[in-house]
Protein backbone atom coordinates (compact mmCIF):
# COMPACT_ATOMS: atom_id res chain seq x y z
CA UNK A 1 0.00 0.00 0.00
CA UNK A 2 2.87 2.39 0.79
CA UNK A 3 4.28 1.80 -2.69
CA UNK A 4 0.90 2.73 -4.17
CA UNK A 5 0.83 5.98 -2.16
CA UNK A 6 4.28 6.91 -3.45
CA UNK A 7 3.15 6.14 -7.03
CA UNK A 8 0.08 8.38 -6.57
CA UNK A 9 2.33 11.15 -5.23
CA UNK A 10 4.74 10.86 -8.18
CA UNK A 11 1.89 10.85 -10.72
CA UNK A 12 0.48 13.95 -9.03
CA UNK A 13 3.88 15.61 -9.20
CA UNK A 14 4.18 14.86 -12.91
CA UNK A 15 0.67 16.18 -13.49
CA UNK A 16 1.57 19.45 -11.75
CA UNK A 17 4.75 19.82 -13.83
CA UNK A 18 2.81 19.14 -17.06
CA UNK A 19 -0.12 21.41 -16.16
CA UNK A 20 0.01 23.38 -19.41
CA UNK A 21 0.51 20.28 -21.54
CA UNK A 22 -2.43 18.29 -20.19
CA UNK A 23 -4.59 21.42 -19.70
CA UNK A 24 -5.58 20.50 -16.14
CA UNK A 25 -5.12 23.11 -13.41
CA UNK A 26 -2.35 22.16 -10.98
CA UNK A 27 -4.57 23.10 -8.03
CA UNK A 28 -7.06 20.37 -8.91
CA UNK A 29 -4.25 17.84 -9.30
CA UNK A 30 -2.67 18.85 -5.97
CA UNK A 31 -5.95 18.58 -4.03
CA UNK A 32 -6.78 15.15 -5.49
CA UNK A 33 -3.23 13.94 -4.83
CA UNK A 34 -3.24 15.13 -1.23
CA UNK A 35 -6.59 13.59 -0.32
CA UNK A 36 -5.84 10.32 -2.13
CA UNK A 37 -2.52 9.94 -0.31
CA UNK A 38 -4.17 10.30 3.10
CA UNK A 39 -7.09 8.06 2.12
CA UNK A 40 -4.76 5.28 1.02
CA UNK A 41 -2.69 5.81 4.16
CA UNK A 42 -5.84 5.10 6.21
CA UNK A 43 -5.97 1.59 4.74
CA UNK A 44 -2.25 0.85 5.12
CA UNK A 45 -2.62 -0.44 8.67
CA UNK A 46 -0.85 -3.76 8.03
CA UNK A 47 2.55 -1.98 7.83
CA UNK A 48 2.02 0.38 10.75
CA UNK A 49 3.98 -1.29 13.52
CA UNK A 50 6.94 -2.18 11.28
CA UNK A 51 7.49 1.23 9.69
CA UNK A 52 5.94 3.62 12.19
CA UNK A 53 6.87 2.06 15.53
CA UNK A 54 8.55 5.20 16.86
CA UNK A 55 5.70 7.47 15.79
CA UNK A 56 3.20 5.02 17.20
CA UNK A 57 5.00 5.06 20.54
CA UNK A 58 4.78 8.84 20.70
CA UNK A 59 1.16 8.71 19.61
CA UNK A 60 0.26 6.14 22.26
CA UNK A 61 1.89 8.20 24.98
CA UNK A 62 0.02 11.31 23.84
CA UNK A 63 -3.28 9.44 23.73
CA UNK A 64 -2.51 7.75 27.04
CA UNK A 65 -2.85 4.26 25.58
CA UNK A 66 -1.24 1.50 27.60
CA UNK A 67 0.10 -1.73 26.14
CA UNK A 68 -3.12 -3.43 27.28
CA UNK A 69 -5.23 -0.90 25.37
CA UNK A 70 -2.99 -1.44 22.39
CA UNK A 71 -3.85 -5.13 22.36
CA UNK A 72 -7.52 -4.46 23.12
CA UNK A 73 -8.10 -1.96 20.30
CA UNK A 74 -6.10 -3.83 17.70
CA UNK A 75 -3.53 -2.55 15.21
CA UNK A 76 -6.09 -1.51 12.59
CA UNK A 77 -8.11 0.70 14.94
CA UNK A 78 -4.99 2.26 16.45
CA UNK A 79 -3.65 2.96 12.97
CA UNK A 80 -6.82 4.79 11.99
CA UNK A 81 -6.63 6.91 15.15
CA UNK A 82 -3.01 7.63 14.36
CA UNK A 83 -3.81 8.72 10.79
CA UNK A 84 -6.57 11.07 11.96
CA UNK A 85 -4.30 12.45 14.68
CA UNK A 86 -1.46 13.02 12.17
CA UNK A 87 -3.78 14.60 9.62
CA UNK A 88 -5.12 17.00 12.25
CA UNK A 89 -1.59 18.00 13.27
CA UNK A 90 -0.49 18.59 9.67
CA UNK A 91 -3.63 20.55 8.87
CA UNK A 92 -2.97 22.82 11.84
CA UNK A 93 0.57 23.56 10.61
CA UNK A 94 -0.62 24.05 7.02
CA UNK A 95 -3.40 26.41 8.11
CA UNK A 96 -0.84 28.80 9.57
CA UNK A 97 0.78 29.13 6.15
CA UNK A 98 -2.54 29.48 4.33
CA UNK A 99 -3.88 32.18 6.66
CA UNK A 100 -0.62 34.08 6.32
CA UNK A 101 -0.78 33.89 2.52
CA UNK A 102 -4.42 34.98 2.43
CA UNK A 103 -3.69 37.96 4.66
CA UNK A 104 -0.61 39.06 2.72
CA UNK A 105 -2.26 38.64 -0.69
CA UNK A 106 -5.31 40.62 0.44
CA UNK A 107 -3.17 43.50 1.72
CA UNK A 108 -1.28 43.67 -1.59
CA UNK A 109 -4.55 43.62 -3.56
CA UNK A 110 -5.89 46.44 -1.39
CA UNK A 111 -2.83 48.62 -2.03
CA UNK A 112 -3.02 47.84 -5.75
CA UNK A 113 -6.73 48.74 -5.92
CA UNK A 114 -5.82 52.21 -4.65
CA UNK A 115 -2.92 52.29 -7.17
CA UNK A 116 -0.49 52.81 -4.32
CA UNK A 117 2.32 51.21 -6.33
CA UNK A 118 2.17 54.11 -8.80
CA UNK A 119 4.00 56.13 -6.15
CA UNK A 120 7.04 53.96 -6.98
CA UNK A 121 6.64 53.54 -10.73
CA UNK A 122 6.00 57.25 -11.42
CA UNK A 123 9.51 58.08 -10.27
CA UNK A 124 11.33 56.14 -12.99
CA UNK A 125 12.43 58.75 -15.55
CA UNK A 126 15.51 57.39 -17.33
CA UNK A 127 15.49 56.69 -21.08
CA UNK A 128 18.74 54.70 -21.05
CA UNK A 129 17.83 51.06 -21.54
CA UNK A 130 20.74 49.66 -19.52
CA UNK A 131 20.16 52.07 -16.64
CA UNK A 132 16.46 51.26 -16.77
CA UNK A 133 17.27 47.54 -16.53
CA UNK A 134 19.35 48.14 -13.41
CA UNK A 135 16.68 50.36 -11.85
CA UNK A 136 13.92 47.87 -12.56
CA UNK A 137 15.95 44.96 -11.16
CA UNK A 138 16.90 46.77 -7.94
CA UNK A 139 13.32 47.90 -7.37
CA UNK A 140 12.15 44.34 -8.02
CA UNK A 141 14.80 42.91 -5.67
CA UNK A 142 13.81 45.02 -2.66
CA UNK A 143 10.09 45.13 -3.43
CA UNK A 144 10.04 41.33 -3.58
CA UNK A 145 11.56 41.14 -0.11
CA UNK A 146 8.76 43.30 1.30
CA UNK A 147 5.85 41.90 -0.70
CA UNK A 148 6.48 38.55 -2.39
CA UNK A 149 8.10 37.47 -5.64
CA UNK A 150 4.85 36.63 -7.43
CA UNK A 151 3.11 39.93 -6.65
CA UNK A 152 6.25 41.93 -7.38
CA UNK A 153 6.65 40.23 -10.75
CA UNK A 154 3.09 41.11 -11.71
CA UNK A 155 3.58 44.74 -10.66
CA UNK A 156 6.94 45.15 -12.41
CA UNK A 157 5.96 43.37 -15.64
CA UNK A 158 2.93 45.66 -15.79
CA UNK A 159 5.33 48.59 -15.40
CA UNK A 160 7.71 47.58 -18.20
CA UNK A 161 4.75 47.26 -20.57
CA UNK A 162 4.57 51.03 -20.29
CA UNK A 163 8.33 51.63 -20.39
CA UNK A 164 9.80 49.19 -22.90
CA UNK A 165 8.83 48.69 -26.57
CA UNK A 166 7.52 45.34 -27.74
CA UNK A 167 9.94 42.71 -28.92
CA UNK A 168 12.82 40.71 -27.51
CA UNK A 169 13.97 43.61 -25.35
CA UNK A 170 10.81 43.41 -23.28
CA UNK A 171 11.28 39.63 -22.90
CA UNK A 172 14.76 40.21 -21.49
CA UNK A 173 13.37 42.76 -19.04
CA UNK A 174 10.60 40.39 -17.95
CA UNK A 175 13.06 37.52 -17.53
CA UNK A 176 15.41 39.61 -15.40
CA UNK A 177 12.43 40.64 -13.28
CA UNK A 178 11.83 36.94 -12.59
CA UNK A 179 15.47 36.41 -11.54
CA UNK A 180 15.52 39.56 -9.40
CA UNK A 181 12.16 38.76 -7.77
CA UNK A 182 13.23 35.24 -6.84
CA UNK A 183 16.59 36.47 -5.51
CA UNK A 184 14.92 39.25 -3.53
CA UNK A 185 12.37 36.90 -2.01
CA UNK A 186 14.96 34.37 -0.81
CA UNK A 187 16.54 36.52 1.92
CA UNK A 188 13.30 37.80 3.44
CA UNK A 189 10.96 35.73 5.63
CA UNK A 190 7.97 37.22 3.81
CA UNK A 191 9.47 37.45 0.32
CA UNK A 192 8.97 33.89 -0.88
CA UNK A 193 6.44 31.28 0.20
CA UNK A 194 9.17 28.70 0.76
CA UNK A 195 11.14 31.03 3.03
CA UNK A 196 7.87 31.84 4.79
CA UNK A 197 7.27 28.12 5.31
CA UNK A 198 10.69 27.73 6.93
CA UNK A 199 10.12 30.85 9.04
CA UNK A 200 6.70 29.78 10.27
CA UNK A 201 8.00 26.25 10.88
CA UNK A 202 10.73 27.57 13.20
CA UNK A 203 13.65 26.53 10.97
CA UNK A 204 14.89 30.11 10.47
CA UNK A 205 14.62 33.46 12.24
CA UNK A 206 14.27 36.89 10.65
CA UNK A 207 17.59 38.54 11.49
CA UNK A 208 19.61 35.42 10.80
CA UNK A 209 18.16 34.77 7.34
CA UNK A 210 18.59 38.41 6.33
CA UNK A 211 22.19 38.48 7.56
CA UNK A 212 23.12 35.16 5.95
CA UNK A 213 21.37 35.38 2.57
CA UNK A 214 21.35 39.07 1.64
CA UNK A 215 24.80 39.08 0.01
CA UNK A 216 24.37 35.72 -1.82
CA UNK A 217 20.97 36.89 -3.09
CA UNK A 218 22.46 40.16 -4.37
CA UNK A 219 25.18 38.21 -6.18
CA UNK A 220 22.54 35.89 -7.63
CA UNK A 221 20.89 38.90 -9.26
CA UNK A 222 24.02 40.91 -10.11
CA UNK A 223 25.90 38.16 -11.99
CA UNK A 224 23.33 37.73 -14.81
CA UNK A 225 22.45 41.44 -14.72
CA UNK A 226 26.04 42.49 -15.39
CA UNK A 227 26.39 40.03 -18.25
CA UNK A 228 23.11 41.06 -19.86
CA UNK A 229 23.69 44.81 -19.47
CA UNK A 230 26.84 44.58 -21.61
CA UNK A 231 24.87 43.13 -24.54
CA UNK A 232 22.12 45.77 -24.57
CA UNK A 233 22.02 49.01 -26.51
CA UNK A 234 22.09 52.27 -24.59
CA UNK A 235 19.26 54.21 -26.28
CA UNK A 236 16.90 51.95 -28.19
CA UNK A 237 14.43 53.51 -30.54
CA UNK A 238 10.95 53.78 -29.12
CA UNK A 239 11.80 54.12 -25.40
CA UNK A 240 9.59 57.12 -24.59
CA UNK A 241 9.10 57.08 -20.85
CA UNK A 242 8.31 60.76 -20.41
CA UNK A 243 5.21 60.43 -22.57
CA UNK A 244 3.73 57.63 -20.48
CA UNK A 245 0.38 58.43 -18.95
CA UNK A 246 -0.37 56.06 -16.12
CA UNK A 247 -3.92 55.37 -15.11
CA UNK A 248 -5.13 57.84 -12.51
CA UNK A 249 -6.02 56.69 -9.05
CA UNK A 250 -9.76 56.33 -8.92
CA UNK A 251 -9.94 55.14 -5.34
CA UNK A 252 -7.86 57.90 -3.79
CA UNK A 253 -5.44 57.65 -0.86
CA UNK A 254 -2.88 55.64 -2.85
CA UNK A 255 0.13 56.87 -0.85
CA UNK A 256 -1.68 56.30 2.44
CA UNK A 257 -2.62 52.72 1.56
CA UNK A 258 0.89 51.99 0.23
CA UNK A 259 2.40 53.21 3.50
CA UNK A 260 -0.08 51.32 5.66
CA UNK A 261 0.02 48.14 3.58
CA UNK A 262 3.81 47.90 3.42
CA UNK A 263 3.93 48.85 7.11
CA UNK A 264 1.56 45.99 7.97
CA UNK A 265 3.70 43.50 6.04
CA UNK A 266 7.02 44.70 7.38
CA UNK A 267 5.77 44.79 10.98
CA UNK A 268 4.91 41.07 11.01
CA UNK A 269 8.46 39.92 11.93
CA UNK A 270 8.58 42.63 14.61
CA UNK A 271 5.21 41.50 15.96
CA UNK A 272 6.43 37.90 16.12
CA UNK A 273 9.62 38.89 17.93
CA UNK A 274 7.89 41.08 20.51
CA UNK A 275 4.82 38.94 21.24
CA UNK A 276 6.05 35.42 20.33
CA UNK A 277 2.75 34.99 18.51
CA UNK A 278 2.83 33.07 15.19
CA UNK A 279 3.23 35.15 12.00
CA UNK A 280 -0.30 34.51 10.76
CA UNK A 281 -1.64 36.31 13.86
CA UNK A 282 0.43 39.38 12.98
CA UNK A 283 -0.67 39.45 9.36
CA UNK A 284 -4.33 39.01 10.32
CA UNK A 285 -4.03 41.85 12.85
CA UNK A 286 -2.61 44.11 10.14
CA UNK A 287 -5.34 43.02 7.73
CA UNK A 288 -8.05 43.76 10.29
CA UNK A 289 -6.70 47.25 10.96
CA UNK A 290 -6.46 47.98 7.23
CA UNK A 291 -10.00 46.71 6.79
CA UNK A 292 -11.27 49.24 9.35
CA UNK A 293 -9.36 52.07 7.68
CA UNK A 294 -10.52 51.11 4.19
CA UNK A 295 -14.13 51.19 5.37
CA UNK A 296 -13.76 54.68 6.79
CA UNK A 297 -12.08 56.45 3.86
CA UNK A 298 -14.05 57.95 0.96
CA UNK A 299 -17.34 58.02 2.92
CA UNK A 300 -18.94 60.26 0.30
CA UNK A 301 -18.68 57.66 -2.47
CA UNK A 302 -21.46 55.28 -3.44
CA UNK A 303 -21.43 51.97 -1.53
CA UNK A 304 -20.89 49.87 -4.67
CA UNK A 305 -17.94 52.02 -5.74
CA UNK A 306 -16.42 52.20 -2.26
CA UNK A 307 -16.49 48.41 -1.87
CA UNK A 308 -13.92 48.06 -4.67
CA UNK A 309 -11.40 49.88 -2.47
CA UNK A 310 -12.02 47.94 0.75
CA UNK A 311 -10.68 44.62 2.00
CA UNK A 312 -14.01 43.03 1.09
CA UNK A 313 -13.33 43.89 -2.54
CA UNK A 314 -9.68 42.82 -2.30
CA UNK A 315 -10.68 39.42 -0.93
CA UNK A 316 -12.71 38.75 -4.06
CA UNK A 317 -9.59 39.30 -6.21
CA UNK A 318 -6.96 37.22 -4.41
CA UNK A 319 -5.60 34.12 -6.11
CA UNK A 320 -7.62 31.47 -4.26
CA UNK A 321 -6.47 28.60 -6.56
CA UNK A 322 -2.86 29.24 -5.47
CA UNK A 323 -3.89 29.01 -1.82
CA UNK A 324 -5.71 25.73 -2.45
CA UNK A 325 -2.69 24.44 -4.40
CA UNK A 326 -0.52 24.91 -1.33
CA UNK A 327 -3.14 23.10 0.74
CA UNK A 328 -3.22 20.11 -1.60
CA UNK A 329 0.52 19.70 -2.11
CA UNK A 330 1.34 20.21 1.57
CA UNK A 331 -1.24 17.60 2.52
CA UNK A 332 0.36 15.16 0.08
CA UNK A 333 3.84 15.81 1.47
CA UNK A 334 2.48 15.51 5.02
CA UNK A 335 1.27 11.98 4.31
CA UNK A 336 4.76 10.94 3.17
CA UNK A 337 6.24 12.52 6.27
CA UNK A 338 3.85 10.62 8.55
CA UNK A 339 4.74 7.38 6.74
CA UNK A 340 8.46 8.09 7.41
CA UNK A 341 9.16 8.03 3.65
CA UNK A 342 10.95 11.38 3.84
CA UNK A 343 13.14 10.23 6.71
CA UNK A 344 14.13 7.20 4.69
CA UNK A 345 14.88 9.44 1.69
CA UNK A 346 17.05 11.68 3.86
CA UNK A 347 18.98 8.65 5.09
CA UNK A 348 19.52 7.45 1.49
CA UNK A 349 20.75 10.88 0.39
CA UNK A 350 23.13 11.06 3.34
CA UNK A 351 24.53 7.63 2.50
CA UNK A 352 24.85 8.47 -1.20
CA UNK A 353 26.20 12.03 -1.06
CA UNK A 354 27.02 12.61 2.58
CA UNK A 355 27.41 16.39 2.36
CA UNK A 356 24.16 18.35 2.96
CA UNK A 357 25.50 21.19 0.81
CA UNK A 358 25.57 18.90 -2.24
CA UNK A 359 22.10 17.57 -1.47
CA UNK A 360 20.56 21.03 -1.08
CA UNK A 361 22.33 22.34 -4.20
CA UNK A 362 20.70 19.50 -6.13
CA UNK A 363 17.34 20.44 -4.59
CA UNK A 364 17.86 23.91 -6.08
CA UNK A 365 18.35 22.42 -9.54
CA UNK A 366 15.30 20.23 -9.05
CA UNK A 367 13.22 23.29 -8.11
CA UNK A 368 13.67 24.51 -11.70
CA UNK A 369 11.64 21.50 -12.85
CA UNK A 370 9.35 20.85 -9.90
CA UNK A 371 7.48 23.42 -7.81
CA UNK A 372 9.68 24.56 -4.91
CA UNK A 373 6.80 24.50 -2.38
CA UNK A 374 6.57 20.69 -2.19
CA UNK A 375 10.37 20.42 -2.38
CA UNK A 376 10.81 22.59 0.71
CA UNK A 377 7.91 20.87 2.43
CA UNK A 378 9.58 17.52 1.73
CA UNK A 379 12.94 18.81 2.99
CA UNK A 380 11.31 20.07 6.19
CA UNK A 381 10.07 16.53 6.73
CA UNK A 382 13.42 14.96 5.80
CA UNK A 383 15.50 16.80 8.36
CA UNK A 384 14.66 16.93 12.06
CA UNK A 385 14.84 20.22 13.98
CA UNK A 386 16.38 18.35 16.89
CA UNK A 387 19.34 17.46 14.67
CA UNK A 388 19.48 20.59 12.50
CA UNK A 389 18.50 23.35 14.90
CA UNK A 390 16.95 26.74 14.07
CA UNK A 391 19.17 28.83 11.75
CA UNK A 392 21.35 25.86 10.90
CA UNK A 393 23.19 26.08 7.60
CA UNK A 394 20.88 23.43 6.14
CA UNK A 395 17.80 25.63 6.53
CA UNK A 396 19.46 28.85 5.36
CA UNK A 397 21.02 27.24 2.31
CA UNK A 398 17.72 25.49 1.54
CA UNK A 399 15.94 28.87 1.58
CA UNK A 400 18.47 30.24 -0.92
CA UNK A 401 18.58 27.24 -3.26
CA UNK A 402 14.84 26.60 -3.36
CA UNK A 403 14.08 30.30 -3.74
CA UNK A 404 16.54 31.07 -6.56
CA UNK A 405 16.98 27.72 -8.32
CA UNK A 406 13.57 28.02 -9.96
CA UNK A 407 14.84 30.92 -12.09
CA UNK A 408 16.76 28.49 -14.30
CA UNK A 409 13.53 27.58 -16.11
CA UNK A 410 10.55 29.82 -16.80
CA UNK A 411 8.22 27.22 -15.24
CA UNK A 412 10.41 26.79 -12.17
CA UNK A 413 8.77 29.46 -10.02
CA UNK A 414 5.46 31.21 -9.55
CA UNK A 415 7.11 34.44 -10.67
CA UNK A 416 8.30 32.79 -13.88
CA UNK A 417 4.92 31.30 -14.67
CA UNK A 418 3.29 34.71 -14.13
CA UNK A 419 5.76 36.46 -16.45
CA UNK A 420 5.39 33.67 -18.99
CA UNK A 421 1.64 34.18 -19.10
CA UNK A 422 1.75 37.98 -19.15
CA UNK A 423 4.44 38.39 -21.83
CA UNK A 424 3.99 35.08 -23.72
CA UNK A 425 7.60 34.06 -23.05
CA UNK A 426 8.45 30.86 -24.90
CA UNK A 427 9.89 28.01 -22.83
CA UNK A 428 12.52 27.32 -25.52
CA UNK A 429 13.43 31.03 -25.84
CA UNK A 430 13.99 31.24 -22.09
CA UNK A 431 16.18 28.13 -22.13
CA UNK A 432 18.30 29.53 -24.97
CA UNK A 433 18.59 33.13 -23.77
CA UNK A 434 18.13 33.20 -20.00
CA UNK A 435 18.69 29.80 -18.36
CA UNK A 436 22.48 30.02 -18.59
CA UNK A 437 22.39 33.50 -17.06
CA UNK A 438 20.20 32.28 -14.21
CA UNK A 439 22.56 29.33 -13.72
CA UNK A 440 25.52 31.69 -13.39
CA UNK A 441 23.64 33.71 -10.80
CA UNK A 442 22.50 30.64 -8.86
CA UNK A 443 25.97 29.09 -8.65
CA UNK A 444 27.64 32.44 -7.89
CA UNK A 445 25.32 33.11 -4.96
CA UNK A 446 25.66 29.54 -3.72
CA UNK A 447 29.45 29.81 -3.84
CA UNK A 448 29.40 33.09 -1.92
CA UNK A 449 27.16 31.58 0.78
CA UNK A 450 29.43 28.56 1.23
CA UNK A 451 32.51 30.82 1.42
CA UNK A 452 30.80 33.04 4.00
CA UNK A 453 29.89 30.00 6.11
CA UNK A 454 33.42 28.62 5.87
CA UNK A 455 34.89 31.97 6.91
CA UNK A 456 32.51 32.22 9.87
CA UNK A 457 33.53 28.81 11.24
Amino acid sequence: MYALIIVVFIIGYIGIALEHTINVNKTAIAIVTGILCWTLFMFAWENSILSLSEDFSVFLRQMDHSQDNHQELGIEELHREFVIHSLTEHLGAISQILFFLIGAMTIVELVDSHRGFDFITDRIKTKDQRILLWVVCWITFFLSAVLDNLTTTIVMVTLIRKLVPKGETKLFFASMIVIAANAGGAWSPIGDVTTTMLWIGGQITTLSIVKSLFVPSVICMLAPLMVLSFTMKRNPQGLTIDSIQLEKNQGGNGKLMLFLGVGALVSVPVFKTLTHMPPYAGILLGLGLLWIISELINPEKDEAIRKKYTVAGALSRIDVPSVLFFLGILLAVGSLESMQVLNQLAAWLDQTFGDQRIIITLIGFLSAVVDNVPLVAASMGMYDLSLFTTDHMVWQYLAYCAGTGGSMLIIGSAAGVAAMGMEKISFIWYVRKISWLALIGYLSGAGIYILMQSAAQ
